[in-house]
């Protein structure tokens, strides 16, 4: 099957696991395939442990023990990195073709080195024959499209405030201007006001030419909605909806993924008067997954069918689509009912 030119990212049946001490297998990524187009953003959401941030490193080549590649394909701008090496996709891909802002990004500068010998650094890797004086210069011409202060190159990570850590990391992450950015959660811990300054700077940097294309992780379904184009919702390793921003966010189909909606304030008009409900019970354990919908036990939806055989992702047309035996209309109906 050939890749459509204005694809940048396409996953196909991607499953990752991590291997315990113990030998035992836990898939945390299963069978996930998703498409990003190039001036486009997905965001993927969901709760803690649902395998997010495992399918971000994959997506990267980042299987170094207890983390293991199983199957799939992992496609950038036509070129197949799943069968790569590690170190072949550290040296040649990262940075350069896709880039990754990490959780707790405020912490992945070098406390002991400048900015500026920060950005040095990663020059250097992919391109040892520039001078620092090319460097310098293209980082602070960089900078300043990002709307960051020359001076911010000469401080040491210590000399900067959490917010701005933050975005001097998502700048030094988007330098050597890849096709694909992965922001894993990059406004958590962040005030309102920093907060928004980080989703604003984000949003830019398909703008100015920076990146062609997001990921945007998070576990606030509706952040994604003023984000992303489009939202996939994971719960235990598996993609349960995929859907617009507008569909996730005003008409989910999958009860997970109203659920996350429903247990979240927000400032949507439209939403504003949606009762909060938490979602009752926990994930399962994947070292151990049910047979059926991963879902079951904490659907209040659920009927003993669920419960037999693993449910499929359904189409439901116009690149919908959700992990449900109930069709749409049965949902849509159950969902009014209960208000």
């Amino acid at each position: 099957m050939s890749v459509m030119s204005n694809v940048v990212l396409e996953v196909r049946d991607l499953t990752t696991k991590y291997v315990t001490r113990f030998r035992e297998e836990v898939y945390a990524v299963d069978h996930v395939s998703l498409q990003v187009e190039e001036g486009k953003s997905l965001g993927i959401a969901g709760e803690s442990g649902c395998g997010k941030s495992t399918l971000a490193l994959s997506l990267m080549g980042y299987y170094f023990p207890p983390l293991h590649y199983t199957c799939g394909e992992i496609i950038i701008d036509g070129r197949d990195i799943s069968a790569m090496r590690p170190d072949d996709v550290r040296k040649s891909i990262l940075g350069t073709e896709i880039a990754y802002i990490p959780q707790s990004a405020m912490n992945a500068l070098n406390p002991t080195q400048k900015v500026i010998h920060f950005v040095e650094d990663v020059f250097q890797a992919h391109d040892p024959f520039k001078s620092k004086k090319e460097i310098h210069e293209f980082a602070k011409e960089a900078f300043e499209t990002l709307g960051l202060p020359e001076e911010v190159l000469q401080k040491y990570p210590v000399e900067l405030s959490g917010g701005m850590k933050q975005r001097t990391v998502i700048a030094v992450s988007v330098l050597l201007c890849p096709k694909v950015l992965i922001a894993d959660e990059p406004s958590s811990a962040l005030d309102v006001t920093t907060q928004k300054m980080v989703i604003k700077m984000l949003k830019g940097l398909m703008e100015n030419g920076f990146i062609k294309s997001m990921i945007f992780i998070t576990h606030e379904l509706p952040l994604l909605y003023n984000v992303t184009d489009d939202i996939m919702v994971m719960y235990a390793g598996q993609i349960v909806e995929k859907a617009t921003a507008r569909e996730a966010v005003f008409d989910p189909l999958h009860p997970y993924a109203k659920g996350l909606m429903g247990s979240i304030i927000v400032p949507e008009s439209g939403l504003r008067d949606v009762k909060l409900a938490a979602i009752p019970g926990v994930p399962p354990n994947l070292k151990d997954p049910p047979v059926g919908c991963r879902f079951a036990e904490r659907c209040k939806y659920v009927r003993a069918e669920c419960k037999v055989a693993a449910v499929p992702l359904y189409d439901a047309g116009g690149g919908r689509a959700y992990r449900c035996i109930l069709s749409e209309e049965v949902l849509r109906e159950a969902y009014q009912h209960a208000g």
